[in-house]
């Protein structure tokens, strides 16, 4: 994606409004056992945006200018770098913030028919196809770079992400852009890289706490009680045997909590180190940011975790949460593994959950919204749910004047060229001819439109 100045200014708005926000459906669960950041469930990789690295000018149809585009860096948590195309072109891409690997439903591309169709393209150009030669003699082409190459893939990749027709300036790179969107067909979504379902469970102690289904493509992970823990607390298989590492596929774990524990509560972590499969969506954690898919990666350190609660008597809860974009909001899901009645009261609604019952219920969240749920139950049970929805691309908003404007430096981060909005943290995909123009725009919706980002929840154009 490119860098939009005027827009770039209220969404910096909205960002310092909802800063401290965690992932979009993480879950942080209050005691001592539980650990600071809360990526439970469905986990995988998390990674800092980095900058634009590989990129080449590409013209938009309809807004009159052109930008860079190309494979961003980013930098995984605890190891590894990956590279990734934008499928979000209207929206900023903020330098910086981190991001979290998710399935096509809690992405844009969850409805959109063409989403396999991007990943075909991931998998027949430039990074997975490195032999440019090749590549440009399928396409019909003379001569590719790498830096052409992933223009051109950014542009076909545009078309079926956001319906952007992008051309790239390099002959060559046009005939790849055209060759890919008419070659391209659906492919099946990749699987994550780690998950654990369901990410929280409950019951007495004496008992085993489980399932917990452990999917990975890590050849080994390993599993461990985070610290904490209640003494004599283990993490053991279906026979209770002890589990410290599981192969890849799926396998299934327990928390094995001994007769006579006190109430209370225990987290376990999966960790291992893989390739994240190529296509998989990244989202933001904390803000709204453009959304990424994977392109190129290498070996990565992937983690998930899940939480056990247990008590001797009463309602025993467990509550586990997700982004539904199909839905437009958070899954939640809340079970009793209790002997009594568990009730609590959600945005408004009362829920009673009979001992030994399991409802699954969508709390409505609207597109941009940041959120933060709170449930609470007995023993001090409590689970804090937030984090910000964002399901759909963004849409272009008015076009500017078309006075000409002297270009601004490729790829940079934003506060280091003139007539930024400061800050020095919106990466680029592509950098706009129009800098002085949006840059006044931009200083106009700090005033009018930045609060109106946070308090009307909604999406903003960002047009240059």
């Amino acid at each position: 994606m490119f860098s939009v100045r005027r827009r770039g200014a209220a969404r910096l708005a909205a960002a310092a409004a909802i800063t401290g926000l965690v992932a979009a459906g993480a879950i942080a669960v209050a005691g001592p056992a539980m650990a600071d950041e809360a990526d439970q469930g469905t986990g995988g990789a998390t990674a800092t945006l980095g900058d634009l690295k590989i990129y080449a000018k590409v013209k938009i149809k309809g807004l009159g200018w052109d930008v860079n585009a190309g494979l961003f860096e980013m930098n995984v948590k605890s190891g590894g770098s990956i590279q990734t195309y934008c499928i979000d072109f209207h929206t900023d891409a903020l330098k910086g913030k981190e991001y979290d690997e998710v399935g096509w439903d809690q992405s844009s591309l969850h409805n959109n028919p063409n989403a396999g169709k991007i990943r075909w393209i991931l998998q027949h150009s430039y990074p997975q196809v490195n032999d440019l030669d090749d590549l440009a003699k399928k396409a019909g082409a003379d001569k590719l770079t790498k830096e052409t190459a992933a223009a051109a893939t950014q542009a076909a990749i545009w078309h079926f992400s956001d319906k952007i027709e992008g051309t790239p300036h390099d002959a060559d790179a046009a005939k790849l852009t055209k060759y890919l969107e008419e070659k391209a067909e659906n492919v099946e979504e990749p699987k994550a890289s780690l998950s654990l379902s369901p990410s929280s469970v409950a019951g007495k102690a004496g008992e085993r706490l489980g399932p917990i289904t452990v999917d990975t493509n890590a050849e080994t992970a390993a599993v461990s009680l985070t610290p904490g823990a209640p003494a004599g607390v283990k993490i053991v298989d279906k026979d209770g045997k002890v589990v410290s590492s599981v192969s890849k596929g799926e396998s299934k774990i327990y928390f094995d909590v001994p007769a006579g524990t006190a109430d209370g509560s225990a987290e376990v972590s999966v960790q291992g180190d893989t390739t994240v499969p190529i296509g998989r969506a990244f989202v933001s954690k904390k803000v709204k940011s453009q959304t990424l898919i994977l392109a190129g990666t290498s070996t990565s350190t992937v983690s998930a975790k899940a939480t056990a609660s247990w008590a001797k008597q009463g309602a025993v809860p467990a509550v586990s949460a997700v982004k539904n974009c199909a839905k437009g909001g958070v899954d939640i899901t809340a079970s009793n593994e209790g002997d009594e009645d568990w009730s609590f009261e959600l945005k408004g609604q009362k829920h009673t959950i009979a001992a030994g019952k399991s409802e699954t219920f969508t709390v409505p969240v609207a597109e941009d919204e940041a959120y933060k749920f709170t449930i609470t139950g007995p023993n001090r049970f409590e689970k804090v749910v937030e984090g910000v929805l964002d399901c759909k691309t963004s849409t272009p908003g008015p076009k500017p004047s078309e006075t000409p404007a002297p270009s601004e430096s490729p790829a940079t981060a934003g506060g280091s060229t003139s007539g930024t909005t400061g800050g020095g943290d919106l990466a680029e995909t592509g950098s706009s001819n129009a800098t002085p123009m949006i840059a006044g725009i931009a200083a106009a919706l700090v005033v009018i439109g930045g609060g109106a980002v946070f308090f009307l929840r909604r999406k903003k154009p960002a047009g240059q």
